[in-house]
């Protein structure tokens, strides 16, 4: 998968070290609850869902964990870097053994005995 993204040669020098940095410390804690956890569920508060997702994951007896920023009204700066290292511009965004799955219509379409064994992905249900 190849996305298009602004070349290092056409962003002025004074302004790399910044682009660079934006969102970092935020996409570190991402990586770190993926790392540590076999679903992760990236969600704002405001917005049903996010809210879906853990009440689905909930019923299906899948643990998580939850990380939330902020609302439609605040902590865009946190939620903004996100959606550009996924590529993903909605909440929630679902993480399952480490990959990225998508939102909350590409969770449900996932198999819960497998989210529960830690492993699923990548398969469907039927």
């Amino acid at each position: 998968m190849t996305r298009q993204i602004l070349d290092d040669s056409r962003v002025h020098p004074a302004i790399r070290a910044r682009i660079a940095d934006e969102g970092r410390a935020v996409i570190a804690e991402v990586e770190a609850a993926v790392a540590a956890n076999a679903v992760v569920v990236v969600g704002m508060a405001w917005n049903p869902f996010p809210r879906k997702a853990c009440k689905w994951l909930d019923a299906a007896g899948v643990p998580y964990k939850y990380i939330e920023y902020g609302n439609y009204a605040s902590q865009w700066r946190k939620r903004l870097p996100l959606k550009l290292w996924t590529g993903w511009t909605t909440f929630p965004m679902v993480f399952v053994d480490g990959q990225f799955v998508g939102g909350y219509s590409d969770l449900v379409k996932l198999d819960p005995a497998l989210l529960k064994k830690g492993a699923g992905a990548a398969s469907a249900r039927p």
